[in-house]
């Protein structure tokens, strides 16, 4: 790492980099979803592929050559296809997943070594901002109040409705003003609630849907694994020493799955949220994210995102409809007629039809096992 300037402090030359989780496989987005091209290799919504999508809204705040990725074997040439000014060494490719806190990891002992210590801003690749400039202030504000040892920072999205499908955070009193945004203490992360529950949720301005966004410093990632995780530290602090080396890619497969498979939600922002009384422990802070965000997790959500109004047919390809309303077709070869049919999703490919009701689409991610299950994989 090169020295900073001399009028610089240490704290002030961290680099910021960006950490795009990019090896899920999205599987309520088949049959267009598969093993090699998943949800975050696709263009879902007209705009780019949603990797690349994710990199472009980070400029200029961070440039591609602080950006890396997180993925797998099967989907590394895609990763490093789709962000060509990343160097193609920040595409990490784990040999077996093994969630979040691992992968994230991964990317904390690369950083550590690229430049000693870096900030992190850890997001995933498949998810939709609609106004990326506010989205970019608020980034730039956790960033600076990520650059405190031992601060771990977490977006917290308003939520619009009651929702049993994500995980949510209640936020204390205020904790920071960074950039001159409010930043809330954490008081504690929540697991998927009930509908009640999360009516009442949904209700109170003290709670945010958890999306995944997540800041800190390397070196505070890595001191949270130490502690919470002592076994998958020391496992990656081996694989760290041999980065650069011959040896690297062997110590990674075989050590890699030996790791705890466990998300960062649960291995590293839950046990330090509870520490706070600790004075030595982390200090969990929430910033709300108002940016227009969407996990974009189902062919449903496809459809409300690009609907020009309430029960408008979507059609990515050509069509003709008469008396159907509330319709997903996305078929780019075939000639699409519709006739009577309310609230459904097509999708077809060169070798699978979905037809699927659109209140029935997250249930599109049963396909992916039963198909494995028969060996059908050409259809994966």
């Amino acid at each position: 790492m090169k020295p900073p300037h001399a009028h610089k402090s240490k704290r002030d030359a961290l680099p910021a980099c960006a950490v795009l989780l990019a090896g899920g496989r999205g599987t309520r987005f088949w049959p267009r979803s598969r093993a090699r091209t998943p949800k975050q290799l696709l263009d879902i919504t007209g705009g780019g592929t949603m990797l690349a999508t994710t990199a472009a809204r980070l400029h200029p705040l961070i440039p591609p050559r602080h950006i890396w990725a997180v993925t797998n074997v099967e989907q590394a040439a895609g990763v490093r296809r789709e962000l060509p000014r990343v160097p193609a060494s920040h595409v990490l490719a784990e040999p077996v997943g093994r969630n979040t806190a691992a992968a994230i990891g991964l990317a904390a002992i690369h950083l550590a070594r690229e430049y000693g210590d870096a900030l992190m801003a850890v997001l995933p690749s498949d998810h939709y901002i609609a106004r990326p400039a506010p989205f970019r202030k608020i980034v730039r504000a956790a960033l600076n109040l990520a650059r405190e040892p031992g601060n771990l920072v977490v977006l917290g999205i308003p939520p619009s409705r009651p929702e049993t499908g994500f995980g949510y955070i209640e936020r204390g009193a205020i904790f920071s003003r960074p950039r001159g945004i409010a930043a809330y203490s954490v008081r504690r992360f929540t697991e998927k609630p009930s509908l009640p529950v999360a009516k009442k949720y949904a209700a109170s301005p003290k709670y945010f849907w958890n999306a995944g966004m997540f800041f800190w410093r390397a070196s505070s990632f890595l001191d949270c694994l130490r502690r919470f995780l002592p076994a998958t530290h020391k496992a990656l602090a081996e694989i760290g020493e041999t980065i650069g080396t011959p040896r690297y890619r062997r110590t990674l497969r075989r050590i890699y799955p030996r790791l705890e498979n466990i998300s960062v939600d649960y291995a590293i922002m839950e046990p330090a949220t509870r520490r706070l009384a600790s004075p030595a422990a982390p200090r969990v802070s929430v910033i709300p994210a108002q940016a227009g965000w969407s996990d974009i997790g189902s062919w449903a959500a496809v459809y409300e995102l690009l609907a020009s109004k309430p029960g408008a047919n979507v059609c990515a390809g050509p069509s003709f409809t008469h008396d159907a309303h509330g319709n997903y077709f996305w078929s780019t070869k075939k000639f699409v007629a519709a006739i009577g049919v309310h609230d459904l999703v097509l999708v077809e490919t060169d070798d699978a039809i979905l037809l699927c009701s659109r209140a029935r689409s997250q249930d599109v991610a049963k396909i992916v096992p039963w198909l494995g299950d028969r060996k059908l994989r050409t259809l994966l």
